[in-house]
This record gives C-alpha cells, sequence and structure tokens, in this order.
C-alpha cells in the first residue's frame, strides 16, 4: 500500500477497530499524521492552547487523526495475532512506547488470524 492509499483507507476506516492492517498501511499513515501535524503547527503558530478559530480548527484535526490513528494501531496489532488492547502501553513511562513500536514492526502473522485475514500490503 502505497503513501496516498494509506491516507484514504484510513480516513474511511477512522473508526475502524476491526480486522487487520500490513506493516507499509501502518507507517505510511503515521508519516502523514507527523507531516499534518507539522502543518497544523505552523498555521496554527505552534499552539492550540489559544483561543481563535485556527486554534479550534487545530484541536479539530488532532482529534481526528489521533482517532484515526488509534484505529490503525489496534489493526497493526491485529495483523502480529495481539489484541489492539495493548495499545494502553502508551501510558506505561518509556517502555510501553518501545514495546510497541516493537510490536508494530514485527511482520503480520500468515494466512487468517482470530482478527481476520491477511491485510493487503
Amino acid at each position: 500500500m502505497g503513501f496516498g492509499q494509506s491516507i484514504s483507507h484510513n480516513l474511511n476506516n477512522i473508526t475502524n477497530f476491526a480486522g487487520r492492517a500490513s506493516r507499509s498501511e501502518f507507517w505510511w499513515w503515521i508519516l502523514a499524521v507527523w507531516i499534518l501535524q507539522i502543518l497544523v503547527s505552523l498555521i496554527t503558530g505552534g499552539t492550540r492552547s489559544g483561543g481563535g478559530f485556527l486554534a479550534f480548527i487545530g484541536w479539530v484535526i488532532a482529534v481526528i487523526l489521533t482517532l484515526a490513528t488509534i484505529a490503525v494501531g489496534c489493526r497493526r496489532l491485529h495483523d502480529t495475532g495481539k489484541s489492539g488492547w495493548l495499545q494502553l502501553l502508551w501510558f506505561l513511562p518509556c517502555v510501553g512506547v518501545i514495546i510497541l513500536i516493537i510490536f508494530w514492526v514485527m511482520p503480520g502473522t500468515p494466512g487468517d488470524n482470530q482478527y481476520g485475514p491477511p491485510a493487503s500490503a
């Protein structure tokens, strides 16, 4: 899955926590989110704490991107045969993020698993 396909697919599946996501789908999405966060930060003046319309738009975009990222992260964990609830490791300081990155980098299980058929690369 390419960059544009990943963005389109994940925005269309923003609340889909079922199924599986390939490594390319997940990592292209993460790259897109980083780029969008930088652009939003530049446009809104680097802060979402102030008032005004641009700050509101920044918050809306942040919420949408966060929801979509949680969904694709869940599907990525499903691809490796793990529960999406493991994303709660984010709340474990330092080591939680490292564990999640290791899980997200792992190849998906070949063939069907309890979360469905393999994700298309």
